[in-house]
């Protein structure tokens, strides 16, 4: 905190990150070194990389101002407690998804995925033009911490089972691992849901802790061997149609930052939300031809019934949250809001030319 002190005091900040890639004074300024805890093994594709895609840009940006170590999970902290590190100071950053904190705050949910909700695109709008990012900032404020999107896995898979769902009723019962609003969605039609880290899926649906999980698509889906434990893959889309990857920033060190470098950290931010979508929207599709044609993976759809009754409990559970939390309704009605201010677009725009793609068989 001297450190910071000192650089803060010292008037480091006159240079911005829009008029140049790199910050031209790097030699002359004393180095800020952050370490960054996430929920993500190292150097896991996608998550635990685009942790050091993120950290890379920041270094690049600041021109060697701020370098960034960056921490698989169980390496400082566990997964599931990077939250509460990063707000205590234990680590600068976080790189992680909001949704594991429900325990600390309801509204943190809204923040990775809401189910039957936004797309990426309309999530991305939302964040960025609809006042998304400044409740965002306000939820955090409260532990101690500053959030930015890094990051999106777009549309995720409804999960791996290990026996396949013809009725309502062939749910009930079944232990899942899925988080989330999804998660307690799923709990009122008769499924146990459970929260646990990516690296114990694979060993719960082997040894018969979970009946089934959700992790996140086929790209990291394939990397931990989930087709070797499960027949299943179902394709239906409801869960998450679009989840948020989150950075956190201790408040206090972000505060002790000169202007330039928060300029630095947000334009990273930015950079590293966009390289991510892009490089699941890729990553995605060859790993689906890879599940399909080398491992002969059977994908599946939910029935209509089961699917209908998501949609009823989903309703029900994002209901109940707003009515019991203050600052849930405001962030639910931002969000929701700005849903249908867009739906219409999205359903004439791109949704409209997908089917029109379809129908002429390109």
């Amino acid at each position: 905190m001297q450190r910071r002190r000192f650089l803060k005091s010292a008037g480091l900040g006159a240079a911005g990150v829009a008029a140049a890639p790199f910050i031209s004074t790097a030699s002359a300024q004393q180095t800020i070194t952050w370490d960054m805890v996430t929920s993500w093994p190292k150097n896991f594709p996608a998550l635990g990389t685009g942790a050091n895609d993120f950290a890379a840009r920041i270094e690049r940006l600041s021109g060697g101002r701020m370098k960034i170590r960056v921490h698989g999970a169980g390496e400082l902290v566990p997964a599931l407690e990077v939250f509460d590190a990063v707000g205590e100071g234990t680590a600068e950053m976080g790189h992680s998804a909001s949704y594991y904190w429900r325990g600390k705050t309801l509204a943190a949910q809204f923040f990775t995925a809401v189910p039957f909700g936004m797309t990426t695109t309309e999530t991305n709008a939302w964040l960025y033009y609809g006042g998304g990012h400044e409740l965002w900032d306000e939820v955090y404020a409260q532990f101690n911490l500053k959030p930015f999107p890094v990051g999106n896995t777009g549309t995720q898979m409804a999960g791996w089972f290990k026996k396949e769902i013809h009725s309502l009723e062939d749910m009930q019962g079944l232990k899942l691992r899925l988080p989330g609003l999804a998660g307690e969605a799923m709990n009122g039609i008769g499924v146990t849901t459970m929260n646990i880290p990516g690296s114990e899926i694979f060993t719960s649906l082997q040894t018969g802790v979970l009946d089934a999980a959700d992790w996140v698509g086929p790209y990291n889906d394939l990397a931990f061997g989930l087709h070797q434990v499960a027949n299943y893959y179902y394709t239906s889309a409801w869960n998450e149609p679009s989840a948020i990857i989150e950075a956190t920033v201790n408040l206090d060190a972000w505060n002790a930052l000169p202007d330039d470098l928060k300029a630095v950290v947000s334009e990273a931010a930015m950079a590293s939300n966009l390289a991510m979508i892009s490089e699941f929207a890729l990553r995605n599709a060859e790993a689906l031809e890879t599940l399909v044609n080398e491992h002969g993976v059977e994908l599946r759809r939910f029935p209509d019934d089961v699917l209908k009754a998501l949609y009823v409990s989903s309703q029900q559970v994002l209901e109940r949250q707003v009515a019991a939390d203050e600052i849930s309704r405001r962030v639910y009605d931002s969000y929701t809001a700005f849903q249908r201010k867009v739906q219409r677009f999205t359903e004439v725009g791109e949704f409209a030319y997908l089917k029109t793609r379809e129908k002429v068989g390109a």
